[in-house]
Parts: C-alpha cells; structure tokens; sequence
C-alpha cells in the first residue's frame, strides 16, 4: 500500500486479473497519446494477456499499469529468461505519489518468482528508467544509402540466386537462419511464429504505422536456392516517388551469414526500380556493411542512438550464465539501491570454463553500479568509458582493463526489434 503525506487515497497494488486488461490498455494508451486500431489493440491485449501485469488501485479504479512480455534473449555464450518491460504508464492525477516505483518493486517480485534474472525495455524516456538500474546495453546505428546508382563494393557479391518469397510462409524458411545467427550476438531474442508473423513481418498490419507512412506491405528476398538454409535474407518495404518524397527502400530486418553474401543483399536492395534511397532504421554499430562500400559518401550513417536498455534483476545468476572472453579475478563492490540483493562485495572469478560470483571481505579492486554493470554485460559499452566519466572507481590499477577484457565478445550486441 502506497500513502501520501496530504491525505490523499491509499493506492494498493496487486495483479491485473484478465477483466481488467481492456481498462489497462485504455489507461496505457490514453497516457501515450494513442489511437490505435482494432489489429493493433487485440494484438496489444494478447500480449499483456500473456505477460506478466501489476497495477496500481486507486479504490476500484486503476491508476497504474506496468507490464512485461515473457521473452528470451541471446547473452554471450547463451540464452537467458528476460522480462521485456512494457505497458509502463501512471494517471496524470497520480504523478508523483511513488506508485511507478512500487509497480516496479512489484514487477521484479513477480519477475524473480518467473525465473527471469534480466529485465530489458525501450523507454520512451530514458531519464526515468536510470534510478532503477537499467543501464543502455546495445546501439542502433540508423543508415542511408543513396541508391541513384549501383552500390560500390569492395566485396565480390555471393554468387547464389536472390528470389522473392511469399511473406506468410516467411517464418518457415528465416527462422533456421535466425536461430542459427542468434548466438552470434548477444542482445536478439528468440522468436516463435507469432513473434515473426506479428512482429518482423506485420502479416496482420497490427503496426501502429502501418498504412500510414506511404510504405507498403512486407516483401521478403532470400539468397539461396529452395529447399536450402538461405545464406542471408531482407525484409523491406517501398515507398514510390511521388508526394510524399522520393522513391525508398526502408529495410527493417537484414541478415547474412558472411560479407558476400551481405554485399549480394545490400546490391539487391539498392538495384528496386523507382527508388532513390535504401533507408535502414536500425542496424549495428559493427555493421560490415560499413567497411563492404567502396564509397562511404554513397552509404552515410545519419544517426548512432542507445537500443536496448538492460537491468540485471539477480547478478550472480547473470554474471556466471554468460561467457567470458579471458580469466579475470577481481574483487567488486556494486551499488544496488533498489534491489538490495544484489549490493555488496563480491569477488568474481571467470574465464572460459566459467564463472563464479561470491561475497567476499577483501578490499574491492572496482566499484560501481548495477546500471553501469547492465551496460557493460553483453559486450556493448567497455566499462573503462564508466570509469573515464567517474561512473566506476578503479581502486587496482588494471582492473578496469582487466574486466573488459573478459566480458569482450568478437560482435557488438545488437537489438533490431523495439517491442
């Protein structure tokens, strides 16, 4: 129960049963400014039906919804559990009462007793999110490609045919592909059917865009023959010249076992009739096609963003579930001020057999945060830029380059998917 010092009415927390789901999505989009259609919102209800929910009651009325999709994500060496935080909103009559706190406190209960050691988001606000231990853990780079004129390689293109597929049976034919990359980099979920059909390929046009930036329906190019693990795939959309700009390819989803058969795909993309542009909302900041063009004035990387946003909801099981790049063996005083837990000393021991992470009395080698921890888990941020911003304290000299050198993976995590 949550009580303010002026006497306003107690807000009790406690589960969203399946009845209150229309009223939480109504409460959610109400907050977010939200108009979405009939697709969109029984997708949206299918989800929170599906996921974990905790809301906050103002007598019979909800005030507060916080929600997480049960998903898996891809780590260093592995798979974890992860809460995907979602649905996150509070009444504008009941700001500031502590009641997005105690819905997470609540959320991670639930989480801990779902087996989910990580927790992720995508906050529409990324200043809030900080105070509860999510830290930014992979980056987006956003890529255009002027496609006027043939794209200019350094790479011989992978000689196998490209062809066209029929978008509903996609899911069959890319996810051996998908499955296959996912331990490649860390930070990619796990995808059933529904995941492909509703997600990267938007079958049912649930997309709260879809329809409404000129762009059309999902095509789908695959390189390889039938009946084959494809070498690579593309999942893009076109827009034609005219009112609304000029004539664009927007990929949302390319991936490729090696860099020919990157540079067959990226050719394909660039050689659409009627285009002038290939626009890639996402990719990682690693992205061979960065060194494949033999022209980077012809392929411009227009903005480099924070992706994915990551909290360690129980360290130990994190720490010692992932791989590690070399032996390290350092004594770590972490701050968790939300999560009690998890703070304390601890020395952790690891290295390519394993890792162990246990409460130890020695004087610390680090300290830091539990947020700049998220950050450095999977690869993506050295924590040598924490300790140069004065975000971790280095008390042995090395330690810090002896840490990163542990947690470094060969590809930088990346996202690509932003529900």
């Amino acid at each position: 129960m949550t009580t303010d010092d002026d006497a306003r009415p107690t807000t009790e927390l406690r589960d969203i049963p399946e009845a209150d789901c229309d009223r939480a999505l109504d409460l959610t989009y109400s907050v977010f400014h939200l108009t979405p259609g009939d697709r969109t919102r029984h997708r949206h209800a299918e989800m929170l039906r599906a996921g974990l929910r905790v809301g906050a009651y103002d007598g019979g009325q909800l005030a507060g919804v916080a929600g997480a999709h049960r998903r898996t994500l891809s780590v260093p060496g592995g798979q974890l559990p992860c809460a995907a935080v979602d649905f996150v909103s509070v009444l504008a009559t009941h700001r500031r009462r502590g009641i997005l706190t105690s819905m997470m406190d609540g959320l991670w209960r639930r989480c801990a007793a779902d087996g989910r050691p990580l927790a992720c988001l995508w906050p529409s606000e990324s200043a809030i999110y900080g105070r509860y231990g999510f830290g930014a853990a992979t980056e987006l780079c956003r890529i255009e490609i002027d496609s006027t004129r043939p794209l200019a390689l350094r790479t011989a293109p992978d000689s196998r045919p490209l062809r066209l597929i029929d978008p509903a049976g996609a899911p069959a034919v890319l996810a051996p592909h998908y499955d296959a990359t996912l331990a490649r980099r860390a930070g990619r979920f796990t995808r059933d059917e529904s995941w492909w059909r509703c997600g990267a390929l938007d079958l049912d046009g649930a997309s709260m865009r879809a329809g409404q930036d000129g762009f059309g329906a999902a095509h789908v190019v695959v390189l390889g023959a039938p009946g084959r693990t494809p070498g690579g795939y593309a999942v893009y959309r076109t827009r034609g010249p005219g009112g609304s700009g000029p004539g664009t390819v927007r990929v949302g989803e390319l991936e490729a076992e090696s860099g020919p058969a990157a540079a067959a795909l990226w050719s394909y993309l660039v050689s659409i009739d009627l285009t002038s542009t290939v626009e890639i909302q996402g990719r990682p900041a690693d992205d061979p096609l960065l060194h494949l063009a033999a022209d980077r004035d012809q392929v411009r990387v227009t903005g480099q963003e924070p992706d994915l946003w990551l909290r360690l909801l129980d360290v130990r099981a994190a720490l010692t579930a992932r791989s590690w790049a070399a032996p390290v063996d350092l004594v770590v005083d972490l701050r968790d001020t939300v999560l009690p837990a998890n703070a304390g000393r601890f020395r952790l021991t690891a290295g390519p057999e394993g890792a162990m992470w246990e409460p130890a009395d020695e004087t610390p080698d680090l300290s830091l945060d539990v947020r700049e921890l998220a950050s450095c888990y999977l690869g993506g941020t050295p924590l040598r830029h924490f300790a140069h911003a004065g975000l971790a304290t280095e008390h042995t000299p090395g330690a810090v380059r002896r840490l990163d050198a542990a947690l470094q993976t060969e590809w930088l995590p990346f996202t690509g998917e932003n529900h």
